[in-house]
């Protein structure tokens, strides 16, 4: 059964794959990743299940946190440009 799901995994990172490189927008391939980041944790988990290593489940939440802080870090980035930069500072001008 954990085959079957480990086999169905990898199909759709493949698919994945191929939607991050066709893309029509930046949003759709940094959705494509994430999304690929997600499968990836679920790989992770099902290999350590199949394997009998209950520690690679804290090795996939890890991987889940770093993947969804990424994301948000790379859509900050294309949206205003900066990662440090406050909303308001960019609509009013500097926030003086």
């Amino acid at each position: 059964m954990f085959v079957a799901a480990v086999a169905g995994i990898l199909v759709s990172m493949v698919l994945i794959m191929i939607r991050a490189c066709l893309g029509p927008t930046v949003y759709d391939r940094v959705l494509a990743v994430n999304t690929f980041g997600t499968k990836t944790v679920l790989l992770i988990a099902a290999l350590g299940f199949m394997a009998g290593r209950p520690d690679f489940l804290d090795l996939s939440l890890v991987y889940a946190l770093i993947n969804f802080i990424g994301t948000i870090a790379v859509l900050k980035f294309f949206e205003y440009g900066d990662l440090g930069a406050q909303r308001q500072d960019l609509s009013t001008g500097g926030g003086d």
